[in-house]
């Protein structure tokens, strides 16, 4: 009877989550709509999408797998340039719909696939190693793509490390990737109506993920990983099941990023260390583990920039600021204690 209640409990918080995020769709569309909104604030509805899919993605394995990662502005910049650049092969052949459709799959897959790849020898590191190689993975792939230069003509793909003479194309061949310069030319398939709908698709495979045998496994080698093991939990494969995950909604949450910009390049400001930093904030913020707390933290700090863009400049200090708080207020242990006999006083009350 208890289990059942727990199902029905864990259900319920999942469709109030969902059911926010539909609400929150539905009224701002209506504004959107009916003019009210600026072009200002019409612009930020697929960034607030793209930040929230990314905050929760960050989050199944910061708060739930319980290790920390600083590379999934990597994993987010695989999902752009490699769903982008599909989009832009297939720019003249193939109908809108099916082809943003099959970029929003190979971008979340192929993601999917380098956090696997990048899991198997990272997840044996702990703690602050683990941060600095996932950190370390996000630069080079950033690095790289800054170096790559790959064209097409009709004798098919070049490419090369040098630069966009190195290519050696006929007359009527076409730099794909230009380098620094990144993708120009991406189409524009990304709107609200599919942000929110892929923010929807990654509440839903998180939550249940989370609800089910396997994030209960997951979350039991956060708790403690001696005794998940001996009690024949597969350490590894969950770790990597949560992880590959993990990159993959990153991923998604570049696909978006890519077909909302008609340049894409891979820039410190959009998949640097910055904005892997960026994304913990939102993580630390809204609470680690808690998944609905992702969402409605990534929302405001996307939106308090823009509406006060006085201190624009001074975001990144005040995001340092937020989070050093947050962490000195969840670990410190005088805090801890201090909540403690605050929520014991409380429980005491309300027994009386």
């Amino acid at each position: 009877m208890k289990k059942k209640m727990n199902m029905n409990k864990s259900t319920k918080s999942t469709l109030i989550t969902i059911g926010m995020v539909v609400v929150a769709y539905i009224i701002m569309t209506i504004l959107a709509n009916a003019g009210v909104l600026s072009s200002l604030m019409k612009g930020l509805l697929v960034p607030l999408c793209i930040y929230a899919i990314i905050a929760v993605a960050l989050n199944l394995t910061v708060g739930i797998l319980g290790e920390l990662s600083l590379g999934h502005a990597g994993f987010m910049c695989v999902g752009a340039f490699t769903s982008s650049f599909f989009s832009l092969c297939f720019k003249e052949t193939m109908a809108a719909g099916p082809r943003f459709l099959l970029a929003i799959v190979i971008g979340a897959l192929v993601s999917a696939l380098f956090g696997l790849l990048i899991g198997i020898p990272v997840l044996r590191l702990q703690g602050d190693y683990l941060a600095i190689v996932t950190l370390a993975f996000g630069e080079i792939i950033k690095n790289v793509i800054n170096v790559l230069y790959v064209g097409r003509d009709a004798n098919g793909f070049h490419f090369s490390l040098k630069d966009a003479m190195a290519l050696n194309m006929e007359a009527d061949g076409k730099v794909l990737i230009n380098g620094a310069q990144g993708i120009t030319g991406t189409p524009n398939d990304s709107n609200f109506t599919v942000g929110a709908i892929l923010l929807v698709v990654t509440l839903i495979i998180v939550l249940n993920l989370i609800n089910s045998r396997s994030g209960r496994a997951i979350m039991a080698i956060r708790d403690n990983r001696i005794a998940a093991e001996s009690v024949g939990i597969n350490i590894t494969q969950f770790k990597l099941l949560a992880f590959s995950i993990s990159a993959g909604l990153a991923g998604l949450a570049g696909v978006l990023y890519a077909h909302n910009l008609s340049i894409l390049q891979a820039q410190p400001k959009n998949f640097g260390y910055n904005m892997s930093i960026m994304i913990l904030v939102y993580v630390v913020l809204g609470g680690i583990g808690n998944i609905r707390g992702s969402v409605i933290a990534s929302v405001i700090l996307v939106l308090l920039p823009e509406l006060m863009r006085e201190l624009n400049d001074y975001r990144m200090l005040i995001y340092s600021i937020v989070l050093i708080g947050i962490m000195l207020f969840n670990w410190a242990p005088k805090a801890r204690l201090l909540r403690e006999k605050y929520s014991l006083k409380r429980l005491l009350k309300k027994d009386n």
